[in-house]
């Protein structure tokens, strides 16, 4: 049995067959109305497969760039949106955006059409690649994850699709950023599996030196089976389907933690 077919099996029906490209808009606690658009939209597809995604475990795992979503699909669904309830639109939805070969060719689109500023969330697996640098290029803000320190972290925490070290994930993000005239931010979950890293996360986020450094710690729930609406929330209510709640850090972890990186890069950090 496929992954789709497993999927509409759990679902009772095609979750696809008239679902839309675009979500939302949804609160966003760091940018107010965000409008969601999905680029891979069909089932979970990442080129990393977190232990907290919000989507659950990642159902294809893959470093594939492809069109996954025609650009024509995708303005077609923009054209029934309520702008005047739009804030900025966020490229991210159902797996890594970088992914999706036409990302750029979107991006332009919505600013040419919409006059909409853009954002991308992305897992900086990819920034190694010039043509994925020139699609991010045309976002007006970029954020890139940073979870760990260590190779080891990585692997446990945010399971790569492809081999790579946290230094050439770093070089990466510094390439990028070289060439890059819009806000560039990190975002940082923190848990138990690397809340030991926090003193070195921070170094490496002083090398880096964003514009907003973004310190979270999981509130949402983690499902156990793929649903597609899963994409665009943001609250912390659990579900009826099938789950696991994620063990998070203190509050008081979260201050010390904040504290540190703010003296250590010299960046005031924004917390959820």
């Amino acid at each position: 049995m496929s992954l789709l077919e497993r999927q509409k099996e759990l679902q009772g029906s095609d979750p696809t067959a008239s679902a839309s490209t675009i979500y939302g808009p949804v609160l966003s606690w760091r940018i107010g109305w965000s409008l969601g658009v999905d680029l891979i939209q069909e089932i979970s597809t990442c080129s990393f497969n977190c232990i907290y995604c919000q989507l659950g475990e990642i159902q294809v795992k893959t470093t594939e760039r492809k069109i996954y979503i025609p650009t024509e699909r995708v303005l077609n669904d923009l054209q029934g949106v309520d702008w005047s309830k739009v804030d900025i639109v966020t490229v991210s939805g159902s797996g890594e955006p970088t992914l999706a070969l036409n990302l750029g060719e979107v991006l332009r689109e919505i600013r040419r059409v919409y006059q909409k500023p853009t954002a991308v969330l992305t897992n900086a697996l990819h920034l190694d690649d010039p043509a994925v640098r020139a699609d991010l290029a045309e976002a007006d803000e970029v954020a890139v994850k940073l979870d760990a320190a260590t190779d080891d972290t990585l692997h446990k925490m945010n399971r790569p699709a492809r081999e790579r070290t946290i230094r050439q994930i770093v070089d990466g993000i510094l390439q990028f950023k070289q060439m890059y005239a819009g806000k560039l931010s990190t975002q940082t979950m923190l848990m138990g599996a690397n809340y030991k890293e926090v003193e070195a996360i921070a170094h490496l986020l002083r090398e880096i030196q964003p514009q907003e450094i973004q310190l979270n710690t999981p509130k949402r729930f983690y499902p156990l089976i793929w649903r597609q609406e899963n994409r665009g929330r943001h609250t912390g209510t659990p579900p009826e389907y099938p789950h696991r709640q994620l063990k998070t850090i203190t509050p008081e972890q979260m201050a010390e933690a904040k504290a540190m990186v703010e003296r250590i890069t010299g960046i005031k950090c924004i917390t959820a």
